[in-house]
């Protein structure tokens, strides 16, 4: 009996060691796919972020020529304006620091460079043909061009976008994808661009650029070197196998993750080495059991010492279990949050572009009606006042400014109108006399905290000028002014006026700190200001109404304060 128990106790230890080996195995196996699957599944998230990447730092990049092609002083270089030429460098120069932008240059109707952010360089580009590039013909022929080429100077590799300008001009701008190719080999892996042909543009490994990613036809080859300007194109660096690729000369394979065919027909690919996975670990503790079963075989009446053992062995491997399972599943969620950050940060890019488009007329339409609207609000206020006091007069006199002021937003929103169909509005002889008196009434209250000098302005003294739009940068200039002394001890503000018999000039100084000398030289570029709640355009917009109105606005040398000069043509 004794020994019929022992047998009977040994086939019950036996099948529960089998037993558990074999759901050891099936857990590991399930495990390991659910790892796999959960791996892929952040590879094909990867790639998705860095295709995001590459979007975002494409269309960043393509308002540039979008912007410059109505540049005023790319339209003046193009028609032949040497002076302009100049600018026009200084200025690109400037725009490529502060984009990061590889080199942008304007393209004459001829072909040829006009104007460079590297003119003066040894490599610059001025005098150099680009008629023959496809960019250029695409743009002169449709009106904008794109182009991933080798530099004709430099010799490396980006992407140009092109913009045709109202003078039949093109504005160019290269792209290169150094910083992008860094962050990509940062983050782990290999990512590589490959255009509609299957060669690869753009990579994490540099010398992949320009490989082929399988056969293709002679004479398409022939159609990517000569549209790129590479000499030849490189043998594929690796093996397809499914959805995996094996590297030349390696036994190794990565994980293969392909994102569908952008704006430009480039497919962002993504290679990683899988993770190990903890069905490895299943497995061989499943070996491992299998040899301990067939050595309980062997030393039977060991079985009784030994059990605890194994009890605290499939505990541990339970526990192991359990535990690497956690830590998928906050890999998981760790996943999804970073995936729903992503999707938050191009909701931002898509309302900031969607801004982007509405900033320039908000700012124009804020310019415009900010003072008016707050001088109506002065003269209610007072107008309350002179009513308990039943001074009926003074009030009269308080409607009678407000019916004028809302005339004359009534006025500035006719010209906004004209400004979006790009009329220029009217201009015509005005009484330079009126102008003034409309700007003092529009800043009444702020000219009235400081002093404000205004010599005898002949009443018969006439100009050519729209009337609202030179209230309006005479509005800009005095409230620049008045901003500028806030703290200056007897702070003042004067006008002066100087009469030839062509032209008119009218000064506005102050005694303020005057114009930082670093800000002065681009004071009037967009958004650029020395106040901290500055817009920058107040200044570009009165000097675009100068130009339009045939006169010039600029900014005078002065020892103390700011002056700016307004000039006009008389009226004989």
């Amino acid at each position: 009996m004794r020994r019929r128990a022992g047998t009977w106790w040994i086939g019950w230890i036996l099948g529960g060691l089998l037993l558990s080996i074999g759901v050891a195995t099936l857990v590991g196996r399930t495990v390991e796919r659910r790892a796999q699957a959960e791996a892929f599944a952040k590879i094909d998230s990867d790639a998705r972020l860095r295709q995001g990447l590459l979007t975002s730092e494409i269309a960043r990049f393509r308002l540039l020529p979008l912007a410059l092609a109505d540049d005023r002083d790319v339209i003046a270089a193009v028609r032949g304006d040497a002076a302009a030429r100049l600018t026009l460098n200084a200025k690109l120069a400037a725009l490529a620091r502060s984009t990061s932008a590889s080199v942008i240059y304007v393209v004459g109707r001829d072909g040829v460079a006009i104007a460079a952010s590297n003119a003066g360089e040894p490599d610059s580009f001025v005098g150099s043909s680009y008629a023959f590039r496809r960019y250029y013909r695409d743009a002169v022929r449709t009106g904008a061009g794109t182009q991933f080429a080798l530099g004709t100077v430099s010799h490396r590799p980006g992407l140009y976008l092109s913009r045709r300008t109202p003078e039949g001009g093109v504005v160019v701008v290269k792209l290169e994808f150094d910083r992008i190719e860094r962050e990509w080999r940062a983050a782990g892996g290999i990512t590589f661009v490959t255009d509609a042909a299957g060669v690869i543009l753009i990579s994490s490994e540099p010398r992949w650029r320009f490989a082929t990613t399988r056969s293709i036809a002679p004479a398409v080859a022939a159609a990517v070197r000569a549209d790129s300007g590479a000499a030849t194109l490189k043998m594929p660096p690796f093996a397809m196998l499914g959805d995996s690729l094996r590297l030349n000369g390696q036994r190794r394979t990565l994980q293969h993750a392909v994102n569908p065919p952008g704006e430009e027909g480039w497919q962002v690919h993504l290679a990683m080495p899988l993770p190990p996975t903890i069905g490895d670990t299943v497995r061989t503790s499943a070996l491992a059991a299998a040899a301990l079963t067939l050595a309980l075989v062997g030393a039977v009446w060991g079985l009784w010492q030994r059990s605890r053992r194994r009890a605290m062995r499939t505990v541990e491997l339970e526990a192991a279990v359990a535990e690497r399972t956690q830590e998928l599943r906050a890999e998981i969620e760790e996943r999804i949050a970073a995936e729903a950050r992503a999707a938050e940060l191009r909701d931002g890019l898509r309302q900031a572009n969607r801004l982007a488009a509405l900033g320039q007329i908000t700012a124009s339409v804020a310019h415009e009606t900010a003072q008016p609207v707050a001088a109506i609000r002065n003269y209610v206020a007072a107008a309350r006042q002179l009513l308990t006091r039943g001074d009926t007069g003074a009030v009269d006199d308080n409607l009678g400014a407000i019916a004028r002021l809302t005339d004359r937003i009534g006025l500035v929103t006719a010209e906004l109108r004209g400004f979006a169909r790009k009329g220029s509005g009217t201009i015509g002889p005005i009484r330079l006399a009126e102008v003034i008196d409309g700007a003092r009434l529009i800043l009444k209250e702020r000219l009235s905290t400081v002093g404000f000098d205004v010599p005898p302005i002949p009443n018969d003294l006439m100009v050519i000028a729209g009337r609202v739009r030179l209230e309006q940068v005479l509005v800009n200039l005095l409230q620049n002014a008045v901003e500028a002394l806030a703290g200056t001890p007897d702070p003042r503000i004067a006008i002066e006026l100087h009469a030839e018999p062509q032209t008119i000039s009218l000064i506005v100084a102050d005694n303020g700190p005057g114009i930082d000398p670093c800000v002065a030289e681009r004071i009037f570029t967009p958004f650029v200001t020395s106040r901290a709640n500055g817009l920058g355009l107040g200044l570009v917009i009165a000097q675009d109404i100068m130009t339009d109105m045939g006169g010039t606005l600029r900014l005078l040398p002065a020892e103390r304060g700011a002056r700016f000069e307004v000039t006009l043509r008389r009226v004989p």
